[in-house]
């Protein structure tokens, strides 16, 4: 186990795949399992007492990725996790219909980067533009509230800001194949884990 260090130089450390609040949860046990001291964590990057120079990097590594998570050094792949973040708070949020910024304002103040050069960055990171995989988290939103068939579906689209249940219902179906009357039928799950969303 590595010795814990203490004092008032912090390192922030950044973190891929982490999009839920038990992510959090399990990040912050694992590190503190090492004998860290974490001051803080949240989606997407973690705050540990030291300098970098004195972590043990390389352990820290092993034991997220044990946990399907992977430690992010490439500034790049930092912005782009932290855009992914930006979008899943944007279409989670509940309160799309009410919101006045703009989903593009949204993000570059979210990121603090400009919406153009993050669309660019986006794209030819992840071959597909910005806008697509915001449809696709959106679309997995969908897939999920009609699951839990509390809402209707003019609630659905109301609530995830969309011009029209059409409007939602054309969007469903380009991404899944299927009418959201279709996919609520299907006995088998054909939801997707958040951090795989968007990849082939």
């Amino acid at each position: 186990m590595a010795p814990k260090i203490t004092g008032r130089r912090t390192t922030t450390l950044y973190i891929k795949n982490m999009v839920c609040d038990r992510c959090v949860r399990v990040v912050r046990d694992e590190l503190k399992s090492l004998g860290l001291d974490v001051r803080n964590v949240a989606l997407g990057e973690v705050v540990i007492a030291g300098p970098k120079r004195n972590l043990p990097i390389q352990q820290m590594a092993a034991v997220l990725e044990q946990n399907g998570f992977e430690l992010i050094e490439d500034l790049k792949a930092r912005t782009i996790e932290s855009l992914k973040i930006a979008v899943l708070k944007f279409v989670r949020d509940g309160r799309q219909s009410e919101r006045k910024l703009k989903q593009s304002d949204y993000l570059a103040q979210e990121v603090g980067v400009d919406y153009h050069v993050l669309s660019t960055l986006f794209s030819s990171v992840e071959n597909m533009t910005l806008e697509h995989y915001v449809i696709l988290q959106r679309v997995e939103l969908v897939k999920e509230l009609l699951k839990y068939g509390e809402l209707t579906l003019s609630e659905i689209a109301y609530q995830l800001g969309y011009s029209s249940v059409q409007h939602l219902s054309n969007q469903f179906k380009s991404v899944t194949g299927l009418t959201p009357s279709s996919f609520k039928k299907l006995t088998r799950n054909l939801r997707r884990p958040l951090d795989k969303v968007g990849t082939s």
